[in-house]
């Protein structure tokens, strides 16, 4: 339990330091949240390890349902994966984010441990950013698909 608090504490914290203009407001339709995302850009912990494209060590997206369902895919040296389960955009202070639950354990589930929940911050309405890097995991940024 200390380790989830620390953890919701230090993602509070990286966030808090930089807010946005272009932040969801709570009145945002959510269905115009609901679709496709595709990851564009991987960060590492050394500074400046930043990739792009098909230069990034995997290709994945996710696609939200009406239903509160979606799937995650993942394409990594040739080999496809996929998980899937069920979503809803929950509060944090004057933050959003999408938190994902899958519906059994999965090696693409971007979290801190053996939870299979996966948290992922709007940062505005084109651009989803994971959590993962606040514990030693990539930064994972996440564009909506037109």
């Amino acid at each position: 339990m200390k380790n989830l608090s620390l953890l919701f504490f230090a993602i509070c914290i990286l966030f808090s330091c930089s807010k946005d203009d272009t932040l969801v407001p709570d009145n945002t339709d959510l269905d115009n949240l609901v679709e496709g995302w595709t990851l564009v850009k991987m960060t590492g912990q050394i500074p400046n390890s930043e990739t792009t494209g098909a230069d990034m060590e995997w290709q994945e997206s996710y696609l939200l349902n009406l239903d509160g369902r979606f799937t995650k895919q993942r394409e990594r040296d040739g080999v496809s994966s996929e998980a899937s389960g069920t979503y809803e955009f929950v509060n944090h202070g004057d933050d959003r984010f999408l938190e994902l639950t899958y519906d059994t354990s999965s090696e693409i589930i971007g979290t801190c441990g053996p939870s299979q929940t996966e948290t992922l911050w709007l940062k505005s309405s084109v651009l989803l950013v994971g959590t993962w890097l606040s514990c030693d995991g990539p930064g994972l940024e996440y564009e909506k698909m037109d």
